[in-house]
């Protein structure tokens, strides 16, 4: 699998990802994903310690700790909770996350980070500790580089400005196009962006919208409504109807250069195959990426501007 450079690190990753959070608690069916992962060619495998208040790290672990060479491994920090109790809290402080990093490294079973990434984050917060404690990390060698999963304007402003951030975290599909606005800015700072969601919960892929959840049959995906969904799947399929639905929808992804890679989950081996498989082949031609941008909507987050 092709292998793109993430921001200005060097870090090379596998355009597909494994975004781990979807594998579940079942130790035997998710290393069977991990290790067909590894086997189709994915280095990349982005987890975080609240997944399953840490199982889903100690699963990673295990999974790679005979072969942590050939893995690039990301993990997420910020989110708080304490054993037996319900729920977690946001703590970005300095003294937490230089704990929390401690604790991921042992269910991981490792002594570095490839990328550690802010799980969040306000402009409340006090993003220059924040800032100084991944730095530190760093220097101590127990983290390679750092990113931060956030949607809200105002956070990646401020981090773009401040750190030396490599990669920004961001849902991005042909259905959710809000990042678009940030990927200039983004790529001139050598900041590359992870796309987490790029198959909308499925909807982008070969299954039928008539088989999509009740949730969504009554209330749409984003802004879009059911009814504008069954047209905007139609014309996203008529677009390159040699390519599967799958293939247009990650394809458009990787088009962008600001895209480091993309990161679907898979909590089926024929779900995973799929996704790997739907990145070879042929590039969507220029003609087919402004038909796509045609054919759904460009919002912009609303929230967290200023």
């Amino acid at each position: 699998m092709k292998k793109r450079t993430l921001g200005h690190s060097d870090l090379q990753v596998s355009e597909v990802g494994l975004g781990c959070m979807s594998l579940g608690t079942d130790k035997k069916h998710a290393l069977s994903i991990l290790d067909e992962a590894l086997e189709l060619g994915i280095n990349y495998l982005d987890t975080a310690d609240l997944y399953d208040f840490g199982r889903n790290e100690e699963i990673v672990g295990e999974a790679i700790k005979s072969r942590r060479q050939d893995v690039i491994l990301a993990t997420k920090a910020g989110n708080r909770w304490e054993e037996g109790k319900p729920g977690w809290f946001w703590d970005p402080r300095k003294a937490y996350i230089k704990e929390a990093v401690k604790r991921s490294l042992k269910r991981l079973q490792t002594d570095y980070i490839d990328l550690y990434q802010l799980h969040g984050g306000t402009i409340e917060d006090n993003i220059d500790e924040t800032i100084e404690a991944f730095e530190e990390l760093k220097q101590e060698g127990v983290i390679r580089h750092y990113g931060i999963s956030s949607i809200r304007p105002n956070v990646i402003k401020e981090y773009v400005k401040k750190s030396n951030i490599v990669t920004v975290m961001m849902q991005y599909s042909l259905l959710d196009r809000r990042p678009e606005e940030w990927l200039s800015l983004l790529e001139e700072h050598g900041i590359s962006v992870i796309a987490r969601g790029p198959l909308a919960k499925g909807i982008l892929t070969e299954k039928p919208l008539s088989d999509a959840n009740a949730s969504i049959k009554k209330s749409g995906y984003l802004s879009y409504s059911y009814d504008e969904l069954i047209k905007t799947k139609a014309d996203i399929e008529k677009t390159a109807p040699d390519l599967s639905a799958t293939e247009t929808a990650l394809k458009y992804i990787l088009a962008q250069p600001a895209v480091g890679a993309v990161i679907p989950g898979a909590s089926k081996l024929s779900q995973l195959r799929e996704n790997v498989e739907s990145v070879g082949g042929r590039s969507l031609t220029e003609q087919e990426i402004k038909a796509l941008r045609f054919y759904t909507k460009r919002d912009v987050y609303t929230a967290h501007r200023e």
